[in-house]
């Protein structure tokens, strides 16, 4: 996606290596300040991404400043690349879920559907130890990411957006769909007025992603950014 719009695919490789590092940092700060009684308690506990424990939120907000730095030092416009980055983003985080399958971890409540997942009696949280299939939210998750990646690569050959405007989808649609996992969700967490604290989160990213895009589409008297911001490093349209 980058290449169409005239990019430099090298840049991708660049910004991975400063977004990665600084999105698995920013997950992990996530989860210490949202989950800190889950933090073991010793000088090093803060980054045991080993013993589990990163957030989705904190990586996104992560990867965006890390991939800032390097989008800067190449003069290259962030609005743009951030669209070209969101669908692949989105498959990320798709096969990021299967893991929790194999952890056998943040699956929703009891359900006898013919797809519910058997959960051994060591990962069912209190209360839950009766039942032995439960919604695997996970998986949810997983088709509805690579459902919206797809969606937002059709609405990037199909339709005019200005940047961010795709970006800006992408963290509506993520978001909207987290408030529905919130709801099922039955794993340990922090609750906020009875609901679980990334609900809240989700709700509050899908009116910020809404307002995001409609701010992104105003009419400005330009259709889209030019590649580069400067003259160092310009790429050719």
């Amino acid at each position: 996606l980058w290449r169409e719009k005239g990019g430099d695919p090298d840049l991708v490789y660049t910004v991975a290596l400063w977004g990665v590092p600084a999105g698995i940092l920013g997950a992990r700060l996530y989860h210490d300040v949202t989950s800190w009684n889950e933090v073991a308690h010793n000088w090093w506990g803060w980054l045991a991404v080993w013993q589990g424990g990163l957030g989705i939120w904190g990586g996104i907000a992560g990867g965006l400043l890390g991939g800032v730095i390097a989008l800067r030092r190449e003069h290259v416009s962030l609005p743009l690349f951030m669209d070209a980055a969101a669908p692949g983003l989105l498959v990320a985080q798709a096969i990021g879920r299967v893991g929790n399958y194999f952890n056998q971890e943040l699956f929703g409540g009891p359900t006898s559907l013919p797809w519910g997942l058997q959960i051994s009696p060591e990962h069912r949280p209190a209360g839950y130890m009766a039942y032995t299939t439960f919604h695997p939210t996970f998986l949810y998750e997983l088709i509805w990411d690579l459902a919206l990646a797809a969606v937002l690569v059709w609405v990037i050959h199909h339709r005019r957006i200005r940047p961010p405007g795709i970006f800006a989808l992408y963290v509506t649609g993520y978001s909207a769909f987290r408030i529905f996992e919130e709801l099922l969700r039955v794993d340990p967490a922090h609750h906020i007025l009875g609901e679980r604290l990334n609900f809240w989160v989700a709700c509050l990213l899908t009116l910020a992603g809404v307002a995001w895009f409609a701010y992104s589409q105003r009419d400005t008297g330009s259709d889209q950014a030019p590649l580069s911001t400067g003259t160092a490093g310009a790429l050719d349209p």
